[in-house]
């Protein structure tokens, strides 16, 4: 089985940056998409940002602007740039990594423990 373990999370003050980092057990390339979701107290888990194979991307309307997704394949990582923080983007970020067909919003695959992100103002 897949493990992904993700890094980079904190706090940081609004405005601000945090890259994020998901590091997987095996070839990122396996997978048909890898991403970033996040859930913050009280609310729905939503996608943030994700990225294909082929390298299409998608971001959530909240995001773009302020969050680049990348990988780098050799190290079998993801990564999540977030600049210009807002405390809205408080919440716990989890790597996801699937075969679906498209982006979803509960995608299949699998999943990271997560890594908590708070923006403070």
């Amino acid at each position: 089985q897949v493990q992904l373990v993700e890094s980079g999370g904190g706090l940081v003050q609004a405005g601000g940056s945090q890259r994020l980092a998901c590091a997987a057990s095996g070839r990122i390339s396996n997978f048909n998409i890898m991403g970033w979701y996040r859930q913050a107290p009280g609310k729905q888990r939503e996608l943030v940002a994700a990225l294909t194979r082929s390298g299409r991307l998608k971001y959530a309307d909240s995001v773009k602007g302020r969050f680049t997704c990348s990988r780098d394949n050799a190290k079998n990582t993801l990564y999540l740039q977030m600049n210009s923080l807002k405390p809205e983007d408080t919440a716990v970020y989890y790597c996801n990594a699937n075969n679906d067909y498209d982006f979803k919003f509960n995608p299949g695959g699998y999943w990271g423990q997560g890594t908590q992100v708070t923006v403070y103002s």
